[in-house]
């Protein structure tokens, strides 16, 4: 399913973003004023900036937490009680210190700027992820009792997929969108830094082959290795990578060890997310309010302290942001920029498709028909099943159905009308 999305919505939703970024050479709420020509444009970019800032305000919350399991491996503390142990470092005073110290490690690498910060740390991260991630998926094949995990991992049950289509979809799209960063802005925010001549179809497929090659390296580590210490995937609750994983470390013959590259490598993966969301905060006042990046970065990072701290401090309300807050506010924007890109802008977004394509050029006209006229009820579809079991309410394929179309009309309709 998920893998679906990333093909079906994934690719052609980032695609936009990045039309958009390139086309208007600033931050959301700048690219989207001046490529509507309305206040809705800034509504929209106002909308998408809030949403990185309440995606980071959880995000750096389980950065804390990772950044607390990796400097406490070499030693298993966590070891002997994984799930006391979760319990204690996921929510209270310890996870807003470590909260704080992870948001003061990518503040301090937007600090510094695009060039001198932010691809000088991803240049290195990357392919360190990469590097660690395939030597423990290495590692990990020669452990015993792992072929089960392969088998559950990259096994297809067609009949299951089947009967839970619909109740995996909101849940399966959220996870597609918040891995691709898709529907926040920061896309867009990095777009309006690529060269004119720079192939977009080529570097939306990199992104997303990228990232899912990433996803599948680290289920080749984690469900092989739970289920060949007995361990049910999904089990622990909203820290089951913390407390399975804890547990399978402890199980093993050099657990520390294996535990510290880990975490680690978690840990740069959760960097690099991190300084992408926080730099379209930071690059929008200093675009749009003329601030310095050094007290753009100060005010961004000041709120997240408070933002961060809070959900810290409440479970329930991180629960609440990390799960269905973020989906709709993620489905919410991708649904503005598909609207925009194929209701708005049409022949303008074909046009810088095609710049640098060569080849793929021909790709542009499907591609705005597709998100103009197809993505859009398959967004909304989406949205309607996250929003219904939000809110408890049950609604037939049909009805959800109907509703997609019928909102989707509606809302290129109205767009159309005021463009």
């Amino acid at each position: 399913m998920y893998l679906l999305l990333v093909v079906g919505i994934g690719v052609p939703g980032l695609l936009a973003e990045f039309v958009l970024g390139r086309r208007g050479r600033q931050t959301p709420i700048g690219a989207l004023r001046s490529l509507i020509g309305s206040r809705w444009g800034t509504a929209v970019g106002t909308f998408n900036v809030i949403t990185t800032v309440v995606m980071l305000s959880f995000y750096s919350v389980v950065g804390g937490w990772i950044l607390r399991y990796t400097l406490l491996s070499p030693t298993g503390a966590y070891f002997a009680q994984p799930q006391q142990y979760f319990s204690h470092a996921s929510h209270g005073l310890p996870a807003v210190g470590f909260h704080l110290l992870f948001l003061g490690i990518i503040a301090l690498i937007v600090f510094f700027g695009v060039s001198q910060g932010i691809e000088r740390v991803s240049k290195v991260m990357l392919p360190a992820v990469v590097v660690l991630l395939g030597g423990l998926a290495v590692w990990t094949a020669t452990q015993p009792n792992t072929a089960a995990g392969y088998a559950f991992y990259l096994g297809f049950d067609p009949d299951y997929l089947a009967a839970n289509f619909f109740s995996v979809l909101g849940p399966a799209a959220g996870q597609a969108l918040f891995t691709l960063s898709l529907g926040a802005g920061a896309m867009l925010t990095y777009a309006s830094y690529l060269d004119d001549d720079a192939s977009l179809p080529r570097d939306t497929v990199v992104i997303a082959i990228s990232n899912t090659a990433i996803g599948v390296l680290a289920g080749l580590v984690v469900l092989p290795l739970l289920i060949s210490q007995g361990i049910t995937p999904g089990q622990g609750g909203p820290g089951a990578l913390f407390v399975a994983l804890a547990t399978a470390f402890g199980a093993l013959p050099g657990g520390n060890v294996v535990a510290t590259v880990f975490f680690f490598t978690v840990l740069l993966a959760a960097v690099t997310s991190g300084i992408n969301l926080l730099e379209t905060p930071v690059a929008t006042l200093v675009d749009n309010y003329n601030a310095s990046r050094r007290v753009a970065t100060a005010a961004v990072t000041l709120l997240l302290a408070a933002t961060g701290s809070g959900l810290a401090l409440a479970g329930p309300a991180f629960r609440f942001v990390s799960g269905p807050v973020v989906d709709v506010m993620l489905t919410l924007g991708l649904l503005a920029f598909l609207g925009i890109v194929g209701w708005v802008l049409r022949e303008e977004a074909a046009a810088e498709f095609r710049a640098g394509a060569g080849r793929l050029s021909g790709l542009a006209t499907p591609w705005v028909v597709a998100v103009g006229w197809v993505l859009p009820v398959v967004v909304v579809f989406s949205l309607t099943t996250t929003v219904a079991s939000i809110t408890g309410v049950s609604l037939t394929n049909t009805t959800r159905a109907a509703i997609a179309v019928g909102v989707a009309v509606a809302c290129r309709t109205a767009v159309t009308r005021t463009a």
